[in-house]
Order: C-alpha cells, then structure tokens, then sequence
C-alpha cells in the first residue's frame, strides 16, 4: 500500500439491495470513497446479520479499508439479515451461485472498476475459497481466515472420522440464527413472513449432519481440495494455533498452484487484528497490502516475502484462557519447509520416550469416561475455559509416554504424527493423541492433539469394522503448532480411548493395546534459522468503534461439577453476549447460550449434550425472541436428537416445533 495515498471521504450505505438473476433480492451494507470514482471491491458474504450481528467488527474494518481507496460489500446470505429466502444448511449449491451473481452486479457498479476480492473468517474464509474454485470472471484474489479445504477431515463436524461434539454446538447456534428476523425498518411489512418462512422452512441441520458419518458426497460438495487445480485467484490463509483450523494454512500452501501466502498466530477463532491469545497485529494493513497487491496492481513486497509466517509459542502455564502467548514469529520459504526433519521417538514399554534402547513391549489402557474433560473445546473462541488445562488429570486416565529432561531446547513446526500398531477389543474404537509440555515442577501443558476413529485407519470413505485381536497399524495426524520445548522440560505423549467432551465417544467402552516396539511418535523439529528478523507486523489499526449502549454486560464461564453422590460428571459452558443497543439504528440485541455436556460413572450409555439458546431483537414498540434447544443422547447403535424451538412475537407465540430422530451410527 503507497502510504502517501491521500485518504478518501467515505460514504456508508446501510441498507442495498441487490437482485439476483431468480428474483430474490440479497441486502448489502456498503462502505465506499465518496466520490463515486471507480475502486476495487472487496466482498463479504455471511449468514450473521450485516445490522447487528457482526457490525461491530465490520465498524473497525470496513471504512478503514474503504478509506484508502476500496468499496467494501458485506453481503447476507438468502434466507439471512434482510436478505430474501430460506437457507437450509451451510455453503449450498444456491449459497454459492448466488455469491457468483453478487461479484458479478459488484462488477457492474459505476463505483466499481471491475475488480473484486474476497475475505471472509469461517464462514466467509469457507465459501471465499469454494466461489474462487467456481472461477466467475471479476474475482481476482481471497483472503481465507480460518478455514478449511476439506469439510469433512477438518471442519467442526468430524475430525479423524469421529464425531466432534463442537457440532451440536455449532448446529445449534445457527439453529438460533435461523429464528432472527429480518429488520423491520429495513425490509417495511414484509418482515413477518420474511420471518415465518424462516421457523418454519429452515430445518433441524444437526439431523442432517448426523446423517453423514463418513466422508460422502455431502462432504466433498465444498471441500476445494477435490480438486485445488481450480482455484487460480491468489490466496491468503490466515489462522490460529488455537483455532481449530490452523491445519488449512498449511495444506493450501502445499497444494494450491497460483500465488499464495499462510500466516498463522497465536490466536483463537478471530481476525488477526483483534486476536487473543495475542500478540494481536496490523491485519488491516497486512491484508490492504495483499489487496493493493493483487487489485490495484502496485508491488507492495508481499511476495517477496517468505511464503508462510508462524508465530512460535514459548512454553506457557496450563490455563484455560491466555490473554497472550509468550513467543516470536519465524517465516519459512515454502510448505513442506526445508527447515523441519521429521524425527521419530521411540515408544518404550516401561513408558519412555525416544530412548533408542527402550524395551519394546505391549501396554494396555481403558480410559474412563472423563478422560477429556481437561481438553477445553474444539475450536477456542477465547472464553474462560476453552483452552486446555494442565493435563494431569487427563493422563491419569492415558497410557503416557515421556522423554528424560531436555538437554537443550526443542523447536517443532507443523503436524506431529504417532505412527501406531495396536489391537482393540471392539468392533469401533477410537484414540485420543495428545502431545504434552511437562514443566520441572510437573505442570503439563498440551500443546497438540489428534483424534482418529481407528475404522477409518485407511479410510474415511470406506471404513471398516475392527476385528477384536486383530493387530492393525493407523496413523494420527495431530493439529499444526510451532512451540519451542525449553531446555529442562519433558515431552510427554498421552494416549486414551476416549475424549469427552470434545469427541462423541465409541458405542462400546474400548481397550487397546498398544505394540510398542512397532510405534512411535515422530514430530517435525525445526531447526533454527539465521535469516533476517521477520517484518513487523505492527500494532492493530482501524476505524472507530460502533456506537453502543451496554444495558447488561457479556459474561462467559466453564464450568465442571462433579456430584459424589449421584456419580454425575457435567461440564457447563455458558456464553451471553450481554444486551446491547446499537446507536446506529436503535436496535436492542441479546443472545445467551448455555452447553452441557455430562456423563455419569461408568454408565456408557449415559453421555448428552444439551444446548439452549436464547435470542431476543427489540426497538420501542416492536420485539421479537426465541429460545432453542438441542440434546443429543446415543445407544449403542443409534444416535438420539431432540430438539424445540419456541419463537415469539412481543409476548405471543408466533411459531413452535419439535423434532425427534433416531440416526443409526455408521461405525461412529
């Protein structure tokens, strides 16, 4: 970016419709120069309410960005905000045509040039890279934040072929966007049926995701991975070590063919420039000078720096919430990096770890069914409580394995991988890697973990059945991290056979022995470099913040209760937004969502996950709520879904439903 540029006056336009070529009209805000002079556009396409439900983080960025020489369009989905029609589940066939037909009326603006990129996080980092695989003409670069290429093998729903409870989680907090109306000083009267075709037209999405256990077709719609060679557009991937898509960054640069740049932080499930764990940075500027870059032609030297950027992680003290993580960035040239050797540490049967004399040997483990609890949440959206905490509970549950103190510093970068040879005494078996800093004083930090349904050793396609006794080998792939391990520490590997409450459990209480002579670990040691320091990235930079009245204050806990009496295990995870009134248009928002997930003694058939969500959007003299809830429970050979929904307008109800399934499981 010329930093000399003059900036421009910008105009903010709340509420744009565009129509599509089938007659539905999305709803668009739009941040522009004002002096209507051709710019470059970047697009945003969400389901999460461009009025309220993500204003608050579009206020920072988009007149920023619009400020220096851009229009910025943040779109809602069909079926979303004030956008016309119904969305029926995430990242559609129609979800993606429309986003196509949304670049190309951008395109056709008098205050476009004809230029579009796109940007997104999650959601948006998602079907940023799907539109780009579809190739519509004026999309010339992506920014991807915190994203996947693969919707099955690395998404909220399934990891390593096991069901990751983080979906119940996810299917019913769009379960509650789904009941938000459109804004009635936006859309006028049609609001209410707007509204209703949404509670009634939306469905159970937790029903249908449970349907598809392996990796379908279902799944592969929307996985760029089927085939990368289509996205030719540059792409920037960008993610967290605490997120839980940090493994994307590194396969998109491995595998896409065109120009691309990785970058992945300390942080959560958040934009880079207001990242926790910190340190936050400059994203505005970072993604301004690949935009500048790639829709305004000028050479800001973003490619001419190394390809991928990591933020390596000092050592630091179990705890579930970091404000900041201890560290410093490290930039490799390429993916696979030529500075990481895969190394193998041994697995011992009197329980070391990389002793090339270990006695080899078989070791058992049943896990109880708390082993998990310590493990936080798949994806941490930096709550108290989501992270990991120390680990020693855990593994008094795991088969463990441990190195002698280090002599000398460890530095790892990318995916560990515990290469396994085993028998198991059931039909469905899974297993629970975890990688693990063990301070002088034995407070034991996880710095990475793996899950692995062992029926999908081979594959995630066609899985199948264990037979008890049998001995078999499968590889567990661990999350991405780069962490230094300091002189005087243990690395410790945690094995168990379950992880709840972050993997849905098997159908049977498993023991698997483990062949230790024919395992190992093997983590990618990175070797320190002399290049020069990294850029800075600088300090977090934008517009002024949106304009709101606090009526009640956010508050989020975790917490774990154990009842001696009863023998019940619960862990209660509670995430309220506060109330809010947003000055920019006189609307009171709440959202407040409670999970619990719990298990009792030994009883395997006793595992649930119940979520409640309460919503409510208000103005004087208009007002709107819901209350959803999910709970899942499961047999031995069915997965069990309730669910209600109770929407309601001032006092009265305006729609109520039930649902009930029973799902057979699918070697899960």
């Amino acid at each position: 970016m010329d930093q000399r540029s003059p900036l421009h006056e910008v105009i903010e336009e709340r509420h744009v419709e565009i129509p599509l070529p089938d007659g539905c009209i999305l709803a668009a805000r739009i941040w522009r120069p004002a002096d209507g002079a051709p710019v470059p556009a970047i697009f945003e396409f969400l389901p999460y309410r461009k009025g309220d439900g993500t204003l608050a983080r579009d206020a920072v960025r988009a007149p920023y960005i619009a400020a220096r020489g851009y229009a910025y369009v943040r779109v809602d989905l069909r079926g979303t905000g004030e956008s016309e029609g119904l969305m029926t589940d995430e990242y559609t066939a129609q979800e993606l045509q429309d986003a196509c037909d949304v670049i190309a009326w951008i395109a056709a603006q008098d205050w476009c040039d004809g230029g579009v990129g796109m940007v997104g996080i999650s959601w948006g980092g998602f079907n940023g890279l799907q539109v780009a695989a579809l190739q519509p003409p004026a999309l010339k670069a992506v920014v991807s934040i915190a994203s996947t290429d693969d919707r099955y093998a690395d998404d909220v729903h399934y990891m390593g072929g096991t069901m990751v409870v983080d979906q119940i989680s996810w299917a019913s907090h769009m379960f509650a966007i789904n009941t938000l109306a459109p804004d009635p000083d936006l859309v006028g009267d049609k609001w209410r049926d707007m509204w209703m075709e949404r509670l009634t037209g939306s469905g159970l999405w937790l029903e249908n995701w449970a349907k598809h256990q392996r990796r379908d077709e279902f799944w592969k719609h929307g996985s760029v991975c089927e085939d990368i060679s289509r996205i030719k557009v540059p792409v920037y991937a960008v993610s967290g070590w605490a997120d839980g898509y940090c493994r994307t960054v590194f396969r998109l640069m491995e595998s896409l063919e065109g120009p691309k740049k990785g970058l992945v932080g300390p942080w959560s499930h958040k934009y880079p420039h207001i990242g926790v764990p910190g340190p936050a940075i400059d994203w505005n500027g970072e993604e301004l000078r690949w935009w500048d870059q790639w829709l305004k032609g000028a050479d800001t030297g973003i490619m001419e720096e190394p390809q991928l950027r990591l933020y390596m992680q000092d050592h630091a003290e179990p705890a579930s919430y970091y404000a900041h993580r201890d560290g410093y960035w490290v930039e490799e040239p390429s993916w696979p990096s030529p500075n990481v050797t895969r190394t193998g540490f041994a697995l011992g049967a009197d329980g070391s770890l990389g002793r090339d004399d270990a006695p080899g040997g078989a070791r058992e483990i049943f896990s109880p069914l708390g082993t998990g609890i310590a493990g936080g949440k798949w994806c941490s959206y930096a709550n108290p409580g989501d992270q990991p905490v120390d680990q020693r509970r855990d593994d008094a549950g795991s088969m463990v394995f441990e190195t002698a103190p280090l002599d000398a510093p460890v530095e790892i970068a990318g995916d560990t991988q515990l290469e396994l040879t085993f028998t198991v005494d059931q039909p469905v078996a899974q297993v629970a890697a975890r990688l693990v800093d063990v301070a002088p004083d034995g407070a034991a930090t996880r710095v990475s973990y793996g899950l692995l349904n062992l029926t999908h050793r081979d594959s995630h396609e066609s899985p199948e059945a264990l037979v008890p006794g049998e001995v078999y080998t499968a590889t567990v792939p661990f999350k991405h991290v780069a962490q230094t391990f300091r002189a005087g520490h243990r690395l410790r590997l945690g094995i168990s056979t379950s992880y709840f409450p972050i993997a849905w459990p098997a159908p049977e209480p498993v023991t698997l022995r483990v062949d230790t002579a024919a395992s190992r670990l093997v983590l990618p040691v990175r070797a320190k470099t002399d290049g020069p320091v990294p850029r800075d990235l600088g300090t977090p930079q934008g517009a002024a913040p949106m304009e709101k009245d606090v009526l009640a204050p956010a508050h989020a806990d975790w917490i774990v209760t154990e009842d001696l009496g009863t023998g019940e295990t619960r862990v209660t995870a509670t995430d309220d937004s506060g109330t809010i009134r947003i000055a920019d248009n006189g609307l009171t928002t709440a959202i407040k969502t409670v999970e619990t997930y719990s298990f009792t003694g030994t009883d395997w058939r006793s595992f649930r996950g119940h979520v409640v969500t309460d919503v409510a959007h208000s103005r004087e003299g208009w007002g709107i709520s819901s209350r959803t809830e999910t709970e899942m429970t499961a047999t031995a050979t069915h997965f069990v879904i309730k669910a209600r929904l109770v929407a309601k307008e001032g006092e009265a109800i305006a729609h109520e439903q039930e649902w009930s399934c029973e799902i057979p499981r699918d070697l899960a």
